[in-house]
């Protein structure tokens, strides 16, 4: 027979397990929704059809802007070993001539050219200035939502905040996973299918994984 006391301290832990599944289960939902569903689309990328949008536009760097290049390009390659950010005045007429965000992006530079990529999730783009005449290019590629999010998933070119994010939402999730866990523990007494569900639930990737998976 349960004493009060042991009733009682198996309610409070209930209660408080509860509690902090349902707070991990909000904060991860949204995440949970986003990464279930990028990997399915992940999983099948080879069947879905991506059509990538590109964009290319040249244009001619000012002669000044030019010259900055020719002299600070040997500077870079002897202290730098040819990488360094475009200079703050190429990074400006960047963004006014093709709304490109060049500011603390690290280039290429060599004798002949400055080249600067820009990888992004769903895409890429990059710029090409040659050092002799000044000729610009600039390419942008967009493959699309379903690329956009397969990259987030991967945290493919997403940056620091989106790393932390996805660092946090892993800890909500194996937060959640936990305290499911011990709810089941708590209510398995009553429930005799728990514990063969959970050996399903680990028994059947780890088949597939030593058997099926080469």
């Amino acid at each position: 027979m349960t004493s009060p006391a042991s009733s009682a301290r198996r309610a409070y832990w209930l209660k408080t397990l509860h509690e902090w599944h349902w707070v991990s289960s909000a904060l991860c939902l949204v995440g949970m929704l986003l990464f279930s569903l990028t990997g399915i689309t992940l999983n099948h990328a080879a069947d879905i059809e991506a059509r990538p949008d590109v964009l290319h536009k040249t244009a001619t760097l000012p002669p000044a802007l030019r010259d900055v290049l020719r002299q600070q390009q040997p500077d870079v390659d002897r202290q730098h070993h040819g990488r360094a950010p475009a200079p703050a005045a190429l990074a400006s007429w960047l963004k006014s001539q093709w709304a490109v965000d060049a500011g603390g992006q690290e280039a290429e530079w060599s004798a002949d050219e400055f080249y600067l990529s820009l990888p992004r999730p769903g895409g890429d783009a990059w710029v090409r200035i040659a050092l002799d005449d000044g000729s610009a290019e600039y390419e942008r590629t967009d493959r699309g939502w379903i690329a956009y999010l397969n990259d987030l998933h991967k945290g493919r070119h997403t940056g620091a905040a989106w790393r932390w994010f996805i660092d946090v939402f892993a800890a909500a999730a194996l937060l959640f996973s936990l305290t499911g866990l011990l709810i089941l523990k708590m209510h398995a007494g009553r429930r005799p299918f728990t514990w063969p569900m959970v050996g399903m639930g680990l028994l059947a990737p780890l088949l597939l994984a030593l058997l099926l998976i080469h």
